[in-house]
């Protein structure tokens, strides 16, 4: 796909451009889990809040930009082509994972909720409340709007001249991240850059960049439009938000609170097998998690690591398993927390095979290193695949020609905070991520325990 950013950018001049062109615009994990809150959980009343994680602002765009955009989603509805594509496509070697019923509904009677959406002291305050079938979706659409239109803010400062220098900086950052992953054995990695990208457009050019020169290292896309549009695998399992939702029901008794971190897991499994079964085990702390998990769950595919530190996440949940009888080569690791090539690279390098005595992650800076017997020692401990969020599709740190960082992406999230009227939680094994009302942060943490958790300053 051949687009030129810097034109398109400078002769921006119609009245709506709609970020969210198509309700199919989302990680594939927020169909799977819409499914599954439509089947358990019709009824459930939760409200979503962004928040923003970063010191940089968010509001360098007017309020009514962000609602057009807002209204413009909401009277989005599912194509009957997109409905098709759901019904019979084949999605982690399956068809059929979603069910008659479900699309029936999705395409007949799905609606986003309303949102409340004000400035004080100036600073955005964005808000869904409402069913949740009808608010979870929002958690995509919401951030991209965001993201986008804080991009195309910061383009309307710059000549055309200007434009020109920011796209072609960050295609050549591009392709010399591409370039070092060029040729890497086994390589595995997916796009996982929807909710923070630069914009749609930069989006896609990038799926189709990587798509177009790692081969089969490229395994796929978790945003749905893009693998329907391009023929490419959609990746995704589930998030924070199921447990976050769980627990806040089972909030008043201590044992039932501690036991919903795990009822999430079989009321999946009930929904869906093999390769979905992927836990997250990191909502309300890792080591915890394994430490009280039930037998069955070392049956499952593997795991996705999020706030903790890969490695030691790694290494931990592959020692469970050997405790466990398990075979860890057999099952899968995920990384998703603010990667970038060196740590694909050193990742890759240290769950595929073996980093020998002495050479330090940092080591690794082309797939000629890891061709290079003096660093690599083949023999798999866990199956590793990586999913690259922010740092490939929104990294224009040093692109800007008038240097002013505007362009530099920030850690914007939409997460549940109260369910039926009660607030949620997220502790996360990084205490920089917890979220929820002070007093009920500290509730949790009496009840789960804080072993393994760590202060780690938030990239993205």
């Amino acid at each position: 796909m051949i687009v030129n950013f810097a034109e398109r950018a400078h002769n921006h001049n119609w009245e709506l451009d709609p970020v969210t062109r198509s309700l199919l615009d989302t990680d594939f994990y927020k169909l799977l889990m819409l499914q599954f809150i439509w089947k358990h959980y019709p009824k459930t009343r939760v409200q979503f809040t962004v928040y923003n994680r970063s010191a940089a602002p968010v509001d360098t765009f007017h309020i009514e930009e962000l609602t057009q955009q807002l209204d413009h989603a909401r009277s989005r509805r599912f194509r009957r082509s997109e409905v098709v594509w759901l019904a019979g496509n084949t999605f982690y070697g399956r068809q059929g994972i979603f069910e008659p019923a479900f699309l029936e509904w999705l395409e007949r009677d799905f609606r986003l909720s309303d949102y409340e959406a004000s400035v004080n002291d100036g600073r955005f305050h964005l808000s869904f409340d409402g069913l949740w079938t009808d608010t979870t979706m929002w958690e995509l659409y919401s951030l991209s709007i965001i993201n986008e239109l804080r991009t195309r803010a910061s383009l309307k400062r710059l000549s055309e001249f200007g434009l020109d220098i920011l796209y072609a900086e960050a295609k050549t950052k591009l392709w010399n991240k591409i370039e070092r992953l060029r040729g890497v054995p086994n390589l595995n990695v997916a796009d996982f850059g929807t909710r923070r990208r630069h914009s749609f457009l930069w989006q896609e050019y990038v799926v189709e960049a990587m798509a177009a020169n790692l081969g089969s290292g490229f395994i796929g896309t978790s945003n749905a439009f893009l693998a329907h549009k391009h023929d490419l695998e959609a990746i995704g399992t589930n998030a924070h938000e199921i447990p976050m939702v769980l627990a806040a029901l089972a909030r008043d008794n201590d044992e039932a609170l501690k036991a919903s971190q795990y009822h999430v897991l079989e009321l999946w499994q009930q929904t869906y097998s093999g390769a979905l079964r992927i836990m997250l085990p990191d909502t309300f702390g890792t080591t915890q998690f394994f430490e009280n998990a039930p037998e069955w769950i070392a049956d499952w595919t593997g795991q996705r690591i999020d706030s903790k530190d890969p490695y030691v996440a790694g290494d931990e949940y592959i020692a469970w398993l050997k405790v466990h009888g398990r075979d860890p080569r057999e099952k899968l690791i995920i990384a998703s927390d603010a990667l970038d090539v060196d740590d694909i690279l050193g990742l890759h390098a240290y769950f595929s095979g073996s980093l020998a005595a002495g050479i330090k992650v940092n080591d690794f800076r082309s797939a000629a290193d890891f061709q290079d017997r003096r660093k690599w020692t083949p023999g798999r401990r866990i199956r590793f695949s990586a999913g690259w969020g922010t740092l490939l599709t929104n990294d224009f740190r040093g692109c800007d020609p008038s240097g002013d960082g505007g362009f530099d992406p920030i850690s914007l999230i939409s997460k549940v905070s109260s369910v039926e009227g009660r607030p949620a939680v997220k502790l996360s094994d990084n205490y920089a991520k917890a979220l929820g009302p002070a007093k009920e942060i500290e509730r949790y943490r009496s009840v789960f325990g804080m072993a393994g958790m760590s202060n780690t300053p938030v990239i993205t």
